[in-house]
């Protein structure tokens, strides 16, 4: 964030509560600009390219002056922490509306889901991104960057709300309460978790690192990169890949 000290920080948040100063919510914005930035690049390292980073920066922007509008100061909550919450919904939100796969996308998405299928009731194994490459006449990066953006579709899925709903606050900003789970859903949680864990082992070593690197550190491709000595776009091969394992395994053992 711009560099400010504390109390500049205050006298700027206390003009704001009792003015709404727009020239004052313009000094917050630059602020806390810094954490747009961030859900932005996370989020477009798994978006497909045609869409731009302005785009998910504009969606950003209004979610950051959501949370300006409706942060309660009041509460025994960090700015930082609640604005990245509406930062983050906002973007999803906004690449939900604006259906950012393209139709080939989407068709290739659904040929895939239908070879799987199909390749499954022929051989009665698990399918590998080979075989679907082979059957589509497709490279094997071609399968797994669509394997990557029909799961991020699915994560998109998440956040749709019901029209119905007579709930005025959307429940895609509520955090779920892990410590109040039933106990059959504890279970079941559980079983999620170790065979997750167990996949993950079966990756091999590179994979684990990248997905740990990901997903535990929170760092990105480039800095994924910077570290095994690869390129950026070779960590996001690995990735995919990864990704389609896991969840090729998880597939069949839920079911």
């Amino acid at each position: 964030m711009v560099q400010t000290s504390k109390s500049e920080d205050k006298v700027l948040w206390d003009k704001w509560i009792a003015t709404r100063d727009p020239h004052v919510g313009d000094s917050l914005v630059r602020m806390y600009l810094p954490l747009v930035y961030y859900q932005v690049q996370r989020i477009g390292m798994s978006v497909p390219k045609n869409v731009s980073r302005d785009e998910l920066k504009s969606f950003g922007l209004i979610g950051l002056y959501d949370a300006l509008q409706k942060f309660d100061t009041s509460r025994n909550l960090k700015f930082d922490t609640y604005a990245s919450f509406r930062i983050r919904g906002a973007i999803i939100d906004g690449l939900r509306k604006e259906d950012w796969l393209p139709r080939t996308a989407r068709d290739k998405v659904k040929k895939i889901e239908a070879t799987v299928e199909k390749l499954e009731q022929t051989y009665s194994r698990n399918i590998t991104a080979c075989d679907i490459a082979q059957e589509l006449e497709m490279s094997e990066d071609d399968v797994h960057s669509s394997i990557v953006d029909m799961l991020y579709a699915n994560v998109l899925s998440i956040d749709d709300i019901q029209r119905d709903t007579s709930i005025a606050e959307s429940t895609k900003y509520h955090i779920k309460d892990d410590y109040v789970l039933m106990p059959e859903e504890h279970l079941m949680k559980e079983e999620l978790l170790n065979d997750l864990s167990v996949s993950i082992e079966m990756l091999n070593e590179q994979e684990q690192i990248v997905i740990s690197l990901f997903y535990k550190e929170e760092l990105t491709f480039t800095e994924i990169g910077q570290i095994l000595s690869i390129s950026t776009s070779r960590v996001s091969q690995i990735h995919a890949k990864a990704i389609f394992k896991l969840r090729e395994k998880l597939t069949k053992i839920i079911k």
